[in-house]
């Protein structure tokens, strides 16, 4: 959430802070803001409630020249949204902080504070980080020394960038439960919360780790500390995607171009794991065969999107692997009493590598007695991975639109080679290996061809656009495909939309069918399909719209109060994968016609780095 961008230079920061904010929109936020030091040695800031063009507009107004400086947008926790509240915050003239995350002790703090004489104009925990730092750098020993006494003091997560008026060429950034990494330039350097803030200077990076801090010097020099404060050196990583992954394009939508790039990621995901018959374990890394060989159980653990890929997951694994499979909702799950049986691997499932909430229960499962951990991410130098046993990337490249289209895709593809190597290990046969190989091979191309059917879903669209609610139903491993088509519409159209297992109708959402509710099926050709027949005809029989996404195959056929749409046969366990498409397709025009922010609906953000 949120998003840090900081620079000392040799030239005027204003316009690279402003355009790593521009980039840093997709996070979700609701205010912006900027502190630079200008050559006379002082501090000045502009802050502004909305978006980063409202910032631009009194930038213009009033320019902020400097070589050192520090950005943020906002997204709100502790205090409404308003220009009081935005960051950077202020300790007087001198010194200024930007923050993501959340200070748990914030409250005693403050009046610990407040006790010494220091007086607050927002009711966010950041400006009492503010007040702390300047408390400690009095001591005299300059900023770096500030902000380590400082930290000491803290209890939650923060990423943390910080000026002072006395230091004209310096930034102090730290790190703990929230992301942030070091751009390393040519004679300068750069702090992001997110690489692509920073890709407009320079596209090589240090992931800073757990608890480091960093102080960043005219000329381009770096200085990191851990949380013991030695000094230590972390690696140069360069970015291995181009700074056009920050573009639209010939999109209309962030949301839009990573729809249409799913072939290409599919292929990226797939390129180099798959064996001419099944998949080696040697993907995940050196030590797995050895780790898979001992797995009796899993423990898979996600939020939101990248739960429900865990959902479609467990049909996969108990189906080729033969071992059962606990899924598991993060915010859930390290506040009850987890039971862990013998040899129970442990899987996270995040597309930044950030997600808080997954992220505390990697290191909650920790101390949980499991066999071993594997994290499917899409951000090499992220937390999760770095923590993890062993990893898999999902190779999708940044993704922009805050609702996830080929993250989801991606990780589901992921989890097939998860499950292919998995069941190699457990005896799986090998002419089934083959023939999901084969189907996976195959996929990038049905992919393609689903997204041929566009003009037709946006035709499909326009029955939503005055509808107040949906509902979506699945059968078996589409149950969860569901449940994700339910969360599109209702993240960036504001449509209230359900899903259920269609099984589940008479047991209640039968209630709710009449004209007015669309409802929308999954019908791929798999051993459900005459039961979920049977499902559609209740809908019907009630009076319901029926919007049907089936396999070629299958023989449902069109009529009155029933929309077919058919997609290209796949392999029964892959239909997960390509039917999540169409559903992306239908939320997207849904939104447009609707006027909504696609790729920025309102109270959300891309990378939940908060509980």
């Amino acid at each position: 959430m949120c998003g840090i961008v900081g620079a000392v230079a040799q030239r005027n920061v204003e316009g690279i802070l402003l355009e790593g904010l521009r980039r840093l929109e997709y996070r979700g936020y609701d205010s912006a803001g900027m502190a630079v030091l200008n050559a006379a040695g002082e501090l000045q800031r502009r802050r502004a409630l909305g978006k980063v063009a409202a910032l631009e507009a009194m930038l213009e107004e009033a320019a902020l020249p400097g070589r050192c400086g520090i950005a943020h947008t906002r997204w709100a926790t502790h205090g409404k949204p308003s220009e009081e509240n935005a960051h950077p915050h202020q300790s007087g003239n001198r010194l200024a902080l930007v923050h993501n995350g959340i200070i748990e002790n914030h409250e005693p703090l403050r009046r610990e504070l407040e006790a010494d004489g220091y007086a607050f104009s927002s009711q966010t925990d950041t400006e009492v980080v503010a007040h702390l730092l300047e408390r400690e750098y009095r001591h005299g020993d300059g900023l770096l020394a500030a902000v380590q006494r400082g930290l000491a003091q803290l209890e939650g997560a923060y990423a943390l960038a910080v000026v002072h008026a006395d230091e004209p060429n310096v930034v102090v950034g730290a790190r703990k439960g929230s992301p942030l990494v070091v751009g390393a330039g040519i004679d300068e350097a750069f702090l992001g919360s997110d690489p692509l803030a920073l890709l407009q200077v320079t596209d090589r990076f240090i992931y800073l780790q757990e608890g480091d801090v960093v102080r960043l010097a005219d000329g381009g020099k770096i200085e990191i500390f851990d949380a013991e404060g030695q000094a230590v050196q972390r690696p140069i990583q360069t970015f291995e995607h181009g700074d056009g992954a920050a573009s639209k394009g010939e999109y209309r939508h962030f949301m839009q171009k990573e729809i249409f790039e799913q072939p290409a990621v599919i292929a990226a995901a797939l390129e180099g794991r798959l064996g001419e018959r099944s998949v080696p374990s040697e993907c995940f890394g050196p030590d797995a065969e050895a780790l898979f060989s001992r797995v009796e159980q899993l423990h898979i653990v996600a939020c939101g999107t990248s739960y429900h890929a865990g959902l479609v997951a467990r049909y996969w694994l108990e189906r080729y692997a033969g071992i059962p499979v606990q899924v598991e909702v993060a915010s859930e799950y390290r506040y009850r009493t987890v039971v862990v049986p013998d040899n129970t691997l442990f899987v996270t499932l995040s597309q930044s590598g950030e997600t808080a909430d997954t992220l505390a229960a990697l290191r909650f499962a920790r101390e949980q007695g499991y066999l071993g951990s594997l994290a499917i991410c899409n951000v090499p130098g992220s937390s999760l991975v770095r923590e993890s046993d062993l990893t898999l990337m999902t190779q999708a490249g940044p993704e922009i639109g805050v609702a996830s289209t080929k993250a989801f895709t991606t990780q589901l593809t992921a989890l097939m080679l998860f499950t292919l190597a998995l069941g190699r290990v457990k005896g799986l046969d090998a002419e089934t290996q083959a023939e999901v190989v084969a189907g996976l091979r195959a996929l990038p191309q049905l992919v393609s061809r689903v997204l041929e059917l566009d003009d037709a879903i946006e035709s499909l669209s326009t029955e939503f656009a005055e509808k107040h609610h949906a509902l979506f139903l699945g059968r078996g491993a589409h149950f969860p495909i569901a449940l994700e088509g339910a969360l599109k519409l209702k993240e960036i159209s504001y449509i209230h939309a359900e899903a259920y297992p269609a099984g589940e109708l008479k047991h209640g959402p039968l209630a709710l069918v009449d004209s007015e509710m669309p409802v929308v099926s999954v019908a791929p050709n798999d051993e459900l399909l005459d039961k979920l027949k049977s499902n559609l005809q209740e809908v019907r029989a009630r009076g319901g719209e029926l919007f049907v996404f089936a396999d070629e195959r299958v023989g449902i056929e069109a009529q009155e109060g029933v929309r077919v749409l058919s997609l290209p046969h796949v392999h029964d366990a892959l239909a997960p994968i390509l039917y999540t498409v169409p559903l992306q397709l239908l939320s997207y025009h849904v939104a447009v016609l609707k006027g909504t922010d696609v790729d920025q609906p309102r109270n959300l953000a891309k990378s939940v780095t908060v509980e």
